[in-house]
């Protein structure tokens, strides 16, 4: 067998076993639409004795925000084999790749979304974000408010949409940069709508995508920088009471404090695990990470398990300066160990998703409680969400 990224004649070989693995069909126009985007170089395979194409994967290059800064990230996507070939460790091999090269050309994190959690917990990838689906009958959507900006439909500008989205973006731990073209291929699609608050000054400060039909709105993302442009877009959707019967809200932040102001707090909430991460080098990472300010320098030590990444096995020293800046060595066998954890337990850490404390309590992480009060001090208090699928 033989493991390479696929030639540009291998499109219908790849577009034809992501079909049936995710069971689409995908007409003349659309296919030929997706191979004008094709980026064989981004796409590994393993190929039979016969240069058959038997599994696959995508790696999706990207820049997410952590703690307001950008970080390059590589996104796995499109993980297929054929039925037949299953279950012959076909796909940890293309991980194992996928890993490596994502080291050797500098991402710092990866991301993905499982079919299986338990699956790709065993490579190192964890669950990083949440999100609130809402189903809101018209009777009991918020309060309609009368702000001095405009409500316009139908900007499909991405220069506007954009500069909302990275503002909004840059809030969130694990949230990804969006470039023209995942705008118009990903993001946009003809048959929705969208909506955007404009404040009196004229600057766009917040924007649903959203599409009516059959007496119910549908709101795919709601994103928003003020409480007045937020209350603008809830008036916006309240004006549809006469067409709908309800607004479905498929996406929100855990965070986003609807209920606490409703009338009446009780309506239909779900709340999804969406998206999981992994450090693809942990030196490079936690020095281009900004932790928080300190008074003097500080300093520990942590031993990290990472079986699939070798090269972020041992044990590390890091120090952080008071400016927040981390530098990273291997540390010495003398150096004794004062925190422990494998690599979804500083994955899901350094983003925010679960606090220091809260790991050692639910025996996550191992160590000194004094080095943990440490890093409940300079690992900010992040929040993480995920828009984005891919």
């Amino acid at each position: 067998m033989e493991i390479r990224t696929l030639k540009p004649e291998e499109f219908d070989a790849s577009v034809e076993l992501g079909e049936y693995a995710f069971q689409y069909r995908m007409n003349a126009e659309a296919k030929e639409k997706a191979r004008k985007r094709f980026k064989p170089e981004n796409t590994w395979g393993i190929f039979d004795e016969e240069g058959r194409l038997i599994a696959k994967l995508g790696l999706l290059n990207v820049d997410i925000f952590v703690n307001g800064i950008k970080m390059p990230m590589s996104g796995v996507a499109g993980v297929a084999t054929w039925p037949e070939y299953r279950r012959q460790g076909l796909v940890k091999q293309l991980l194992n790749q996928s890993l490596r090269v994502m080291n050797e050309s500098g991402k710092l994190i990866s991301m993905l979304h499982p079919f299986s959690f338990a699956f790709y917990r065993k490579f190192g990838w964890e669950m990083f974000s949440d999100f609130k689906k809402y189903v809101i009958p018209t009777e009991k959507l918020p309060s309609k408010q009368v702000t001095e900006g405009t409500v316009r439909r139908d900007v499909k500008d991405i220069s506007v949409l954009n500069r909302v989205y990275e503002a909004y973006a840059s809030r969130y731990n694990g949230m990804m940069a969006r470039d023209e073209n995942r705008w118009k291929y990903a993001i946009l699609d003809d048959e929705d709508r969208s909506a955007v608050y404009y404040d009196a000054s004229g600057e766009p400060q917040a924007f649903l995508l959203y599409k009516v039909e059959k007496q119910e709105m549908q709101v795919f993302e709601f994103v928003w920088l003020t409480e007045e442009s937020r209350q603008a877009l809830w008036t916006f959707i309240g004006n549809h009471d006469s067409m709908i019967k309800q607004a479905i809200l498929d996406h929100m932040p855990l965070d986003d404090g609807l209920t606490y102001t409703l009338a009446d707090p009780r309506i239909t909430q779900e709340i999804t695990p969406f998206g999981m991460a992994r450090i693809v080098n942990i030196p490079r990472f936690l020095e281009a990470y900004a932790f928080q300010s300190c008074e003097v320098e500080q300093s520990w030590t942590i031993q990290i398990q990472d079986p699939f990444a070798p090269w972020n096995e041992g044990k590390w020293r890091v120090a952080v300066s008071p400016e927040g800046k981390a530098s990273v060595s291997e540390a010495s066998p003398e150096d004794p160990v004062q925190l422990n954890c494998d690599i979804q337990t500083l994955t899901t850490m350094m983003l925010g998703y679960k606090r220091p404390s809260e790991l050692l309590n639910l025996g996550r992480l191992a160590g000194e409680k004094e080095t943990v009060d440490r890093l409940e001090r300079l690992i900010p208090i992040g929040r993480t969400f995920l828009l984005d699928f891919f």
